[in-house]
């Protein structure tokens, strides 16, 4: 594959994440901040959001499974930690989904919650693959290619 077709690649895999919902203008800036000298940038941030989001996730399934009856103020705070770390790499649905799971909280409702929980963990899941295979193909194709800045 030529340098080309390579950035035309990236680009549009690039923008259907965007497309789809699952990112926004907060990913854009990420990049601006990435450079000749951290190359990597990007997938650094992201990378380490993985490792503090399957911290939190693990913590919200533990505090959702203490039925005794939930505590929504932690599930909350867990929660907004959960979203703060997602809002920082531009994880457009998984914040949403993260609102949507506390506004449950506020109401005290439990049920909500669970499937709240559940799509969030399917929205984290599916950004967390695509967002793989994006930095899979912008590692093939050379430290040039990720500082693509097509939106």
């Amino acid at each position: 594959m030529d340098r080309n077709q390579s950035r035309r690649q990236i680009a549009a895999m690039k923008q259907s994440l965007f497309d789809q919902g699952l990112l926004d203008e907060q990913f854009i800036q990420l990049e601006e901040l990435q450079d000749d000298a951290n190359p990597n940038f990007v997938e650094e941030i992201v990378t380490l959001h993985y490792r503090d989001s399957s911290r939190l996730i693990s913590s919200i399934d533990q505090a959702l499974k203490e039925r005794n009856p939930l505590d929504f103020n932690k599930l909350d705070t867990l929660m907004h930690q959960f979203k703060g770390s997602s809002s920082s790499i531009g994880a457009k649905k998984v914040k949403a989904e993260c609102n949507l799971f506390r506004e449950y909280c506020r109401a005290g409702n439990a049920e909500g919650c669970m499937r709240s929980f559940q799509q969030l963990k399917k929205e984290y899941a599916a950004l967390r693959k695509k967002l793989e295979a994006y930095f899979q193909l912008a590692r093939q194709a050379g430290p040039q290619e990720t500082a693509c800045r097509s939106k």
